[in-house]
């Protein structure tokens, strides 16, 4: 047998006795990575809570972030539209002027004279 190694191919190191092998994960630029974007704190809980939830997609593949984007934007608009949602006021609708103290109805008609 010889320890001569196939022409093309890189013999990898042998750890000697008594030392721990160290293995070196290999670089994959596929593999998920954090992209380290700041997030600035807005002082709005919710808000917050969906832009902290962007970091999720640091840790997926790329084909997962669809799922966290389209969760965090569904967050985002559903906060933006409680904002324009006016509060009902307290107790019951107020009644209906009677007839007579109402202001009158536009006229569409237009008479000929």
């Amino acid at each position: 047998m010889t320890d001569s190694v196939p022409e093309g191919l890189v013999a990898a190191p042998v750890a000697e006795a008594g030392e721990a092998a160290v293995v070196e994960p290999e670089y994959d630029p596929a593999a998920p990575a954090p992209l380290n974007v700041p997030r600035t704190p807005t002082g709005d809980a919710e808000v917050d809570d969906r832009l902290d939830r962007l970091a999720d997609a640091d840790h997926l593949a790329t084909d997962g972030h669809l799922e966290v984007y389209e969760d965090v934007h569904r967050g985002l608009r559903d906060a933006l539209t409680a904002l324009d949602v006016r509060p009902a006021p307290p107790g019951p609708p107020a009644p209906a002027p009677p007839y007579g103290n109402r202001p009158p109805a536009p006229s569409y008609h237009q008479s000929r004279s």
